[in-house]
């Protein structure tokens, strides 16, 4: 018998998350110049950081020496003025994807459930599984979420329900009301996690106040991050929203200086910065109709995205990208989720999209 024969069996059934390829990677496959790689594989913002957040960055170096604040009061204040909340509601993660690990290690255990959406975010299966618990993944309703499908789904064995909105990676969006109205009929000894990765690229008629609901709803969490809109993927850093007695439990599960000081100050900093977010909004608007209206000329078929990406419909999608990897683009293949006829791209700056697209019609022919 060997050690690795000993850990459980339900870590060892486990895949390791696939994140997309780094351009470095691709320039050493292929022998290409790092400079003419473009990358739409990640869902990253294409403007960087505003000059407020680079700012901040800089003048936390000069603490750099020091342990972060385990507490993240500086952080936390920023979201309690920004958000309304108190600040025993507000629990940070290095990245949102910690924080869907919080809630697994708080709530998730042997002979329990977590239900979710049939091409939901891979780290739903992921995090359940390595708590020991079990999958429930209910049948997609047009690439989307099936609520009522989901509330059936409930069992007295149900711990956890994770709902994406905007839903990685297909970008299908639930509405306001419809959200609310589904949380009103989850039983109160059930979680719902509300992931909100994409919330700032909703159209201003698709918004909605999720962060109201949580003096009505003590079982929803609404988990964010500041790895999309707000460009801070390479520094990892998320939060959760929720009733105090659920942001506890997470806390005693946390890991102690689980962000970062630059992250925080970072963070801190671009919270505030309206017109950054603004310039990001637009140019993912722009963005996603020269994508669409690209798809469209080349009669490829698409799935309406309220997020900062579209999934596209490319028939051998293995050899799609296979074929805009060696012309230098790294596009995100989706078999994992069982949609092996699909690519996600994520939303680039004009010259970006423009070079996918002339890549794209060379590689569906």
């Amino acid at each position: 018998m060997r050690v690795c024969d000993l850990a459980p069996a339900h870590i060892r059934s486990l895949s390791p998350y696939q994140p997309g390829k780094p351009i470095a990677e691709l320039a050493r496959e292929m022998g290409l110049e790092e400079a003419n790689i473009v990358k739409l594989a990640s869902n990253e913002n294409p403007l960087g950081v505003g000059d407020k957040t680079r700012l901040a960055m800089l003048r936390a170096l000069d603490d750099i020496a020091r342990y972060p604040d385990g507490n993240g009061f500086e952080l936390k204040d920023a979201l309690v003025r920004r958000y309304g909340v108190a600040m025993d509601q507000v629990v940070l993660g290095n990245g949102s994807n910690d924080i869907l690990e919080l809630v697994a290690g708080a709530y998730l255990a042997p002979g329990t459930e977590a239900v979710f959406s049939q091409y939901a975010f891979a780290v739903y299966p992921l995090a359940t599984i390595a708590a020991g618990a079990t999958c429930v993944p209910v049948p997609a309703k047009d690439y989307g979420h099936d609520l009522e499908a989901m509330l059936a789904a409930v069992t007295e064995r149900t711990r956890v329900i994770f709902i994406a909105n905007p839903n990685n990676p297909t970008g299908t969006f639930i509405s306001g009301p419809a959200l609310e109205a589904f949380l009103a009929r989850v039983p109160e000894q059930v979680l719902v996690v509300l992931d909100e990765a994409y919330t700032e690229y909703l159209e201003p008629a698709q918004r909605y106040d999720a962060i109201a609901w949580l003096a009505r709803f003590p079982n929803l969490l609404v988990s964010r991050t500041f790895s999309k809109a707000y460009g801070l993927a390479g520094l990892r850093v998320g939060y959760g929203l929720g009733n105090p007695a659920v942001i506890d439990l997470l806390n005693r599960v946390r890991q102690p200086f689980n962000v970062s000081s630059v992250a925080m100050a970072a963070a801190a900093a671009a919270l505030f910065d309206d017109d950054f977010l603004a310039r990001t909004f637009e140019m993912n608007c722009a963005g996603m109709a020269q994508l669409t209206e690209g798809f469209a000329r080349h009669g490829l078929e698409w799935i309406p995205s309220a997020g900062n990406f579209v999934t596209v419909k490319v028939g051998d999608a293995a050899a799609v990208n296979q074929s805009l990897l060696r012309q230098g683009v790294i596009v995100r293949p989706i078999a994992g989720y069982g949609l092996p006829e699909w690519l996600r791209i994520s939303i680039g700056l004009e010259s970006e999209n423009a070079r996918f697209l002339e890549a794209i019609s060379k590689a569906v022919g």
